[in-house]
């Protein structure tokens, strides 16, 4: 058996380590590009959103390199995620690619089913605690890389130099991909923090407090930068300071193990502040994003942004509560539609022009009251 699975951002880092602390055979697929997108949307249905293209294209890589079985998780409700690993495999199967795709989630509604494909993934010469103890680990490295991520959106925009915090980015990530102990691992954010510290005194950042944007809309185009197309460094280039409305130790403490693990940052209270707007489950991430984006108002961030994949139906239905949202809080907000034919010069200038909007609402050069909400391809 040799398993693969979607490259999500930095999640792979995390699925690699739980597979090989147990000794499973991992091809993680090539970072994603261009040609990723390119294979996978010649086997996709014209209609099916950027992340299911994106992903076919990291298993035909993945082939190549030898991979034979798929690990993808589930999901419920109105989101075509619920259905990703069947139709995933069907596709592949019709094009020559013979995988088994296992689907990681509580297939009967309890932690016992998804125990046992994991189990049925580590194979007979794992013990039980064993896979519990490598799970625990990964997931521990999961919450760390979120603290690293948060670190540098912080740094992004107060460094004035890209490159030097790419390069910060970089070594830490390194680092958590080598790290193998707990006490190795709590070190990374230490050490990165530090390093940013070190920049800032050495007189490498500028005085002006950053703008605040958040990011919410559907997890995959949240973590994955090339579904982006690096929205997060462009923001942070502008000078303006970053946070999301999910980060992965959330998703997966409250989607995968139910909510036992709480993450990084919990996604607990997303509900609650939707109600007003959004008083129901969707599918998808629909009431994270209109929960997270009360969240980012309350907390006088100075504009939001929502990454919505072309055709993904919980996003749709939350892209149509945002100008209530803007209304009420008097908080621009913009909608990002991404597909296969958006171009990133074209995000580009609608990202700039956004930030310049914020800029000149925080000045007082445009009045306060003022709001614009952007959607596009």
């Amino acid at each position: 058996m040799k398993v693969t699975f979607p490259h999500m951002g930095n999640a792979w880092i995390v699925i690699q380590a739980l597979f090989e602390a147990l000794d499973v055979e991992v091809v993680v697929p090539p970072p994603t590009g261009k040609g990723t997108l390119n294979l996978g949307t010649k086997l996709a249905p014209e209609s099916a959103c950027l992340p299911l293209k994106i992903n076919l294209g990291n298993y035909i890589e993945a082939a190549a390199k030898g991979a034979d079985t798929i690990v993808i998780t589930g999901g419920t409700g109105p989101c075509r995620f619920g259905f990703y690993g069947e139709s995933e495999r069907q596709i592949l199967a019709d094009a020559g690619y013979d995988f088994e795709v296992v689907i990681l989630e509580p297939p009967d509604g309890s932690l016992w089913g998804l125990a046992q494909r994991i189990r049925y993934l580590a194979g007979s010469k794992n013990s039980w605690a064993r896979i519990v103890g490598a799970v625990r680990f990964a997931y521990e490295k999961s919450v760390v890389l979120d603290q690293v991520e948060d670190l540098v959106h912080a740094a992004r925009p107060r460094f004035g130099d890209a490159v030097a915090a790419e390069k910060l980015y970089a070594k830490a990530r390194q680092h958590l991909i080598e790290g193998t102990s707990y006490t190795s691992l709590h070190q990374v954010p230490l050490r990165l923090a530090q390093a940013i510290r070190d920049h800032q005194a050495a007189g490498g950042s500028g005085d002006k407090e950053p703008l605040r944007v958040g990011i919410v809309g559907e997890i995959y185009t949240i973590l994955e930068p090339f579904a982006s197309l690096d929205v997060e460094q462009q923001l942070g280039a502008l000078g303006v300071e970053v946070d999301r409305s999910i980060y992965l130790s959330g998703w997966v403490g409250q989607h995968v193990f139910r909510g036992l693990a709480q993450g990084y940052r919990p996604l607990r209270a997303y509900p609650r502040l939707a109600k007003p707007y959004l008083g129901h489950f969707v599918g998808g991430h629909g009431l994270e994003t209109v929960g997270a984006a009360v969240n980012f108002a309350r907390r006088g961030f100075d504009g939001i942004i929502q990454l919505l994949p072309l055709g993904c139906m919980p996003e749709i239905v939350a892209a149509g509560i945002l100008p209530r949202i803007q209304a009420d809080f008097s908080i621009p907000i913009m909608t990002l539609t991404l597909d296969e034919h958006t171009g990133r010069a074209g995000l580009q200038t609608r990202v700039e022009a956004f930030v310049d909007l914020l800029e000149r609402r925080k000045s007082g050069r445009l009045k306060r009251g003022s709001v614009l909400s952007v959607a596009g391809k």
